[in-house]
């Protein structure tokens, strides 16, 4: 694909400068950029990306003098990802069932679904329209899938679950695996039927090897909007809101509640059966074992407001110094006494 910077700033309702000729070929970093690429540069990148070996940068409209030729927009970061999707369309996936798919007589497809090889569709499932199902995917008994989802490879999606419409579904995850449910006795570990299911509402992705639990009973619910990154855990009864993220190797325990706009950096997680507030931020590596109030920001474990595990960690810090001068003292003070 070819266009001028001219036509991509009509495109992204941007402003052109030093347009010229440009012409762009390719939409990539700034590292990576070539002639005839464009790139994108938010401060305080803005002098690196003048640098650059790009033909073109997009830039935020506030910034007055560039070196390049450059589109102006209020938001260079969905400008750039605009593109992206504009230089690199998406792969073609003509609708219809591969031979090689198995697809029960009681399933429910809708119109221009796509059935790839060696799909397993099992009873009373129903797919929605224009939903892509990629090889090696198991759709359970009464599952529903909504319209224009894609569900990668080697996704099982077990039996009575329910997935939203717009939802993507990364390789290699479990929808509805079975809580981890046991009553110990005698020694000895009872399982304890888990007949609940998930739901997963619209426009919510979920990442690679990522496993959510079916409840016990009732369901395990993740809200729309919501993003899970890959390897991820989320228990049997978990409550999740909208527009949160869980970023990589996360894992949240059994029946806890967490609120709208929720952020679990990586490697953090949390305790079960806990109230997890709106507008909460845990960075990586913390985990609250307490309930936690609407806009917080939590760090380290046990999970404790920033501020206070910033001062924890810089006291820590002081520790072999403070030692140090503590023997110090009992050594003069051991002189002391012997005088």
């Amino acid at each position: 694909m070819k266009k001028t910077l001219v036509e991509i700033a009509a495109l992204l309702n941007g402003t052109a400068a030093n347009a010229g000729g440009v012409e762009i070929t390719g939409v990539t970093n700034i590292d990576d950029a070539g002639p005839g690429d464009i790139t994108f540069a938010v401060p305080p990148h803005i002098d690196k990306a003048g640098k650059c070996a790009a033909a073109a940068v997009i830039i935020p409209d506030t910034v007055e003098s560039f070196s390049k030729p450059a589109i102006r927009v209020a938001n260079p970061r969905i400008a750039f990802t605009t593109l992206l999707s504009l230089f690199t369309p998406k792969p073609n996936v003509p609708p219809g069932i591969h031979p090689a798919a198995v697809v029960s007589a009681t399933a429910k497809l809708g119109t221009n679904v796509a059935v790839m090889a060696h799909v397993v569709i099992d009873d009373n499932a129903v797919i929605g329209d224009n939903t892509i199902l990629y090889p090696h995917t198991y759709i359970g008994q009464d599952v529903t899938v909504g319209s224009d989802a894609l569900i990668y490879p080697n996704v099982t999606i077990r039996e009575h679950c329910q997935v939203g419409s717009r939802v993507i579904i990364q390789s290699g995850a479990v929808i509805g695996s079975d809580g981890f449910g046991f009553v110990t006795v005698g020694g000895r570990h009872q399982k304890v039927p888990q007949v609940g299911n998930v739901i997963i509402e619209d426009d919510v992705e979920i990442g690679a090897n990522t496993c959510l639990d079916r409840a016990t009973t009732g369901s395990t619910v993740v809200k729309q909007g919501t993003k899970i990154d890959n390897l991820v855990h989320l228990a049997h009864n978990v409550v999740v809101g909208e527009n949160c993220f869980f970023v990589a190797q996360t894992g949240i325990a059994g029946s806890a509640k967490i609120g709208n706009n929720v952020t679990f950096a990586g490697q953090s997680g949390s305790a079960g059966h806990l109230t997890i507030g709106d507008n909460c931020v845990f960075a990586a590596r913390s985990a609250p074992i307490n309930d936690i109030p609407a806009n917080s920001f939590y760090a380290g474990f046990p999970a404790r407001p920033h501020k206070e595990w910033l001062r924890s960690e810089a006291a820590i810090g002081r520790l072999p110094d403070l030692i140090k001068k503590i023997r110090e003292l009992e050594q003069r003070l051991a002189e002391i006494e012997k005088k």
